[in-house]
Formats: structure tokens, sequence, C-alpha cells
């Protein structure tokens, strides 16, 4: 089947992707009820970082990046490109080249579910980068692919236009009708740690906390002193 390259893609609201930006995606995800994780593979090249953006999707043929210079076309202000290959590839299909066309359009940065290269000159430019591998081997520009269509990463369906929240711990995605009530639940769950945090600063347990000893005893837990265990 052809390729196809989908202009004009609906995203979610600029503020909705602005309010998810001020959470980790741990949050995030568990906010969603512990979903749109990416996967433990996608690893950032630089730390103390986190981004959030509307999702331009590509997916290309293993070691070919024809698409990813088709989808530089389609991106603006505040997307963060997401790339995957047909079949699993580490090639390095994207590097520094890529990264300045792609400021230049206020682009937040990139996700590869393939390899990245040109590492440290990413980092000397402040380009934000999470990829499943690092490898300076070259690709090609020959086989068609699709810009903005639904893609799948560590079986996450992620469609264009879609939120992309990254950090050092990984990458989860938002369906884009998701964004506003991610974001108020996130919110939520931001103030409910809060207090949990201050109620540990005193000294509290988390088993107190959270009523964990009912479930310890609903378990058959039993506490027991090192003089029983060793009679």
């Amino acid at each position: 089947m052809p390729g196809m390259i989908v202009t004009n893609p609906p995203k979610a609201e600029a503020e909705d992707v602005e309010a998810l930006a001020g959470y980790g995606t741990a949050t995030v995800g568990e906010a969603m009820g512990r979903t749109g994780f990416l996967g433990t593979h996608l690893r950032p090249i630089q730390q103390g970082v986190r981004i959030a953006g509307t999702a331009v999707t590509v997916l290309c043929w293993p070691g070919d990046n024809l698409m990813i210079h088709a989808a530089v076309e389609q991106c603006g202000v505040g997307d963060i490109l997401v790339v995957t290959t047909t079949s699993p590839c580490e090639d390095g299909l994207f590097g520094e080249l890529f990264a300045t066309a792609l400021a230049h359009r206020g682009v937040r940065g990139v996700v590869l579910n393939t390899g990245i290269r040109d590492t440290a000159e990413l980092r000397a430019m402040g380009f934000p980068a999470w990829s499943a591998a690092v490898s300076p081997q070259g690709t090609v520009k020959a086989t068609g692919g699709s810009v903005n269509v639904p893609i799948v990463i560590g079986g996450q369906v992620i469609r264009p236009g879609d939120v992309i929240v990254a950090d050092d711990d990984g990458v989860v995605v938002v369906p884009r009708e998701r964004a506003r009530d991610t974001a108020e639940a996130s919110e939520a769950r931001e103030q409910k740690e809060a207090g949990a945090r201050a109620a540990f600063l005193e000294g509290q347990l988390g088993l107190d906390r959270y009523r964990l000893r009912e479930t310890l005893t609903r378990l058959g837990v039993t506490y027991r002193s090192y003089e029983e265990v060793e009679s």
C-alpha cells in the first residue's frame, strides 16, 4: 500500500498541552489509570529536561529516513516529532541537521522508536530527544512511508495531534480528547502527593496513611519476632 502524508490533522488544545507540561510522566500516566507509557526502551539523551507537545507521527522503513524529511514540512510550533519503523531498526535515522530544521520551526523535541546519532551536538544545541538506540549508522532515502497517521510504540497507539509528555523517566502519550481531563487529574494527584509528602516529612508511615496494615492482614501477612522465627 502506498504511503501518505496527512496535512492539518486535529490537535489537542494548546492550553491543555501547556497544563500537561507541568507534570512528570509518572503523574500523567497514573492520572490516566497507569496507561500511555511507551516503554522502558525509550531513553533520553539528556537529563533534567521535561517537554510536552502535540505529536507529528512518522512511519519509516528500516534504515530509511526519507519520511522524516517529508515530516519536517508538517511540523510547527509546539509539536514533537514521533518516529517508528515498519520493523525493528536501530540505525541512526535522526541527527543534528534534522534537529536544526525542526528547531527553526518551533518543534520541542523528538521521540524515536529507532536509532539517533549526533547526540553530543543535540545536547549542545539543547534539542531534547528520546530514542530506542544510539547509533552512527547512516541511512538511505529510498522508500515511501507515511506522515501523520496512527502509529504504535510499546503497544500504545499514537495519533497525530495526541499529546506527548517526556522526561527523565520516559515517554507517555495522552489521547488528544483526554488532554484536559488528564491535566485536571494530574493536578489532583499532585495535590494528593503533596499531602502525603508533608505527612512523611513528619514521620507518618505509608502503612498507616494508606491503611495498608489492613491489606497485610487480609493477605495473611503476620509479624513475628526474630526469636520466634529462629526457635
